[in-house]
């Protein structure tokens, strides 16, 4: 249960990002008329996220992709993840998209979904098997073959090989020490006005806790870091999932 903010008590660091070195840049306002820190955290705040999360139903297709992940041992995007995915890809009218982390489909069945009729599915994964059971996936959920691209290999090797400037949107949810290194190839990836999300960037409530100090959290904490500073990109962080951060290229 999230504790909760008395009046003139001061706010938890955690509902903002932490205030370490690479944090937000100091403005000179002061915290108390900070946006973000007049948020009350309550004990509804936990039954608020799963009705957000429920909010939109998984289908027979995604049921059965996230049963398929669990016996294999990968975890998929959560449905708030998924939906986010989706409405991105639909409100952009994405044609062409790269994916970092094939898994079972979950997250590129979600993305299939919002994309054109005729747009087309890059989807990138290490392991043979997984790509194999989302290749069962896209099939049972009426997904034309043409419209995926499935190609076997790690994302550093493959994501160099493909053109520049031609993407629409990329998705990352993979090795999250090499987050910074799937940022750089989507940044060159991206169209003008192309969009970037990455998975997993609140980390088990880790990225936002100072005190966590693993290297896949400092990985993805030094990432929020990188998009948000970068002129390039026009960042928001979602707090859907387990937290999805996202960027529009200038």
């Amino acid at each position: 249960m999230f504790p909760t903010a008395h009046a003139g008590s001061e706010v938890p660091r955690w509902l903002g990002w932490p205030r370490l070195a690479g944090g937000p840049r100091d403005t000179g306002t002061t915290r108390a008329s900070r946006p973000q820190e007049a948020v009350i955290a309550s004990g509804s705040r936990a039954a608020s996220w799963a009705y957000a999360e429920d909010f939109v139903a998984e289908d027979a297709a995604l049921v059965t992709a996230r049963a398929k992940a669990e016996e294999l041992g990968c975890v998929p995007v959560l449905p708030g993840v998924g939906t986010a995915l989706r409405l991105l890809a639909a409100a952009i009218d994405a044609r062409s998209v790269v994916e970092v982390g094939t898994g079972t489909g979950v997250s590129g069945l979600w993305l299939l979904r919002g994309m054109r009729a005729d747009g087309v599915l890059t989807t990138v994964d290490v392991e043979p098997e997984h790509q194999r059971v989302a290749k069962e996936t896209f099939a049972e959920a009426g997904i034309a073959p043409n419209r995926v691209r499935l190609i076997g290999g790690r994302a550093l090797d493959v994501l160099p090989r493909l053109a520049d400037a031609t993407y629409d949107l990329v998705h990352a949810d993979a090795d999250k020490k090499e987050y910074a290194d799937y940022l750089e190839q989507a940044v060159r990836l991206l169209r003008p006005g192309g969009v970037v999300a990455f998975d997993n960037a609140l980390w088990h409530d880790k990225v936002a806790d100072p005190a966590q100090r693993d290297e896949s959290t400092i990985a993805i904490r030094a990432l929020g870091v990188a998009v948000r500073d970068d002129e390039r990109l026009l960042p928001a962080l979602l707090p859907v999932g387990d937290g999805l951060l996202v960027a529009v290229k200038r």
